[in-house]
């Protein structure tokens, strides 16, 4: 059965269908072929008890914000401040780009929204200053995955709603993570910086500080609401993705760019994607459910036993699958088809849920920087003009620095457990 499925796969693919249907379609052959066809008509209530989640609604809320900052003029806002601060560096434009997408991150999380806001702004801003098109489209893509990390996280929405792990826990464990790969990837700019002799230090036009700071103000207090109020315990993550739709309208009429149109093209972009990543869980969901009834989780867990593969070892074993499937697939895709079948197998084993969630949703993000089906890549390459297998050539160190990040953080558990201890998560 395992060739017959294999080989469908490989067919459906082949076909262009869009990868939601063919996981749906071969969902529902597997029931067949195992003789569970019976069963297939608990489907519907599996799927709407799925997505039917009171924390899934914070997701499209947070990607309205995310459209609506981004077509206010915050982003150009949030440049100009990080400007004042790092711009005065050598590689100050890398430095700035990476400074951007931490605070984006707090706007947006994802890293998409990331990847296109930037390449359309401070790609041709670079080159003007003297970058090579081909590094200024790497240190976007490779910053841009920091979106996911740093909350809001629409994928830490995702696993907190498959795991049934709290979604401010997850939040509050992506600070310090998000933080810390952030200041890795200037130290690797600043290296990249003097190897190369980028530009930036003395002689470059640095805004100033106060008024900058003044500009960037409503979209620097958006994580602060968010976070604050999540964090804290005032709000619920839904509660507070409203909120941050509020204050992202508010922050369009300080930017002065608050039109009808602005507003109905955010709502129409937020509907499409909201949808596609719906297809995506309901075909997940049928996955699941032969993946649960076929006892598939057990299955992987009593091979791991046979191997010897516990703890540690089976951790790592388990991240080289994510990122193999990171490299081929969709988040979400991903996602919802890997978690069910690992998440209780590892939690079994005695990892944490939130520090779970970090690590394995870090390691799907990375895949959006690799090839052959990089995401992030491909909106990079698209916007920028750049041939997207050379970009992905000079995107090879950060994805080497960043893997390394990955290993630090699975094996040091405290960098995510931190906060989300000091604050009661745990």
């Amino acid at each position: 059965m395992g060739l017959i499925v294999f080989l469908l796969t490989v067919l459906f693919l082949l076909s262009g269908l869009g990868i939601a249907y063919v996981i749906g379609a071969l969902g529902v052959m597997v029931f067949w072929l195992t003789d569970n066809g019976p069963y297939l008509a608990v489907l519907p209530q599996r799927v709407f008890s799925q997505i039917d989640s009171f924390s899934l609604m914070a997701m499209p809320l947070f990607m309205l914000t995310g459209e609506v900052m981004n077509r206010m003029g915050s982003t150009q806002a949030l440049i100009n401040f990080t400007m004042s601060i790092v711009g005065r560096f050598k590689g100050g434009l890398g430095h700035v780009n990476i400074m951007t997408s931490v605070f984006f991150a707090g706007v947006s999380g994802s890293a998409a929204a990331d990847a296109a806001a930037l390449t359309n702004t401070l790609v041709p801003a670079m080159r003007k200053q003297g970058y090579t098109n081909r590094y200024a489209g790497a240190v976007t893509a490779a910053s841009a995955i920091i979106g996911p990390i740093i909350p809001p996280s629409i994928i830490m929405i995702f696993y907190g709603s498959l795991m049934q792990t709290s979604i401010g826990g997850l939040f509050a464990a992506g600070i310090v993570p998000g933080l810390l790969l952030s200041v890795v990837l200037l130290i690797a700019n600043g290296y990249f910086a003097i190897r190369y002799n980028h530009p930036g230090g003395r002689g470059i036009r640095i805004p100033p500080f106060l008024s900058s700071f003044k500009t960037g103000l409503p979209a620097l207090t958006l994580p602060v609401i968010i976070l604050g109020g999540i964090v804290f315990g005032i709000v619920t993550p839904t509660e507070a993705a409203g909120l941050s739709v509020v204050a992202a309208l508010a922050a369009g009429f300080v930017y002065k760019h608050l039109t009808w149109g602005a507003i109905s093209e955010s709502l129409r972009r937020t509907a499409i994607l909201s949808g596609m990543i719906f297809m995506v869980m309901s075909a997940a969901a049928c996955a699941a459910w032969i993946g649960s009834l076929l006892q598939w989780p057990q299955m992987i867990a009593d091979l791991a036993l046979e191997a010897g593969l516990t703890g540690i070892k089976f951790l790592l074993l388990v991240n080289a699958v994510f990122l193999l499937a990171g490299m081929v697939m969709n988040v979400p895709m991903a996602l919802f088809l890997l978690v069910p079948l690992f998440g209780p197998v590892l939690v079994a084993q005695g990892f944490e849920p939130i520090h779970l969630g970090v690590v394995l949703c870090f390691n799907l993000t990375l895949g959006m920087i690799t090839p052959p089906f990089g995401g992030v890549l491909i909106i990079v390459s698209s916007v920028s003009g750049e041939n997207y297998w050379r970009l992905a050539r000079e995107t090879l160190p950060f994805v080497i620095v960043e893997l390394i990040f990955l290993l630090v953080i699975i094996l040091v558990p405290g960098l995510s457990l931190y906060l989300p201890g000091i604050l009661g998560f745990l």
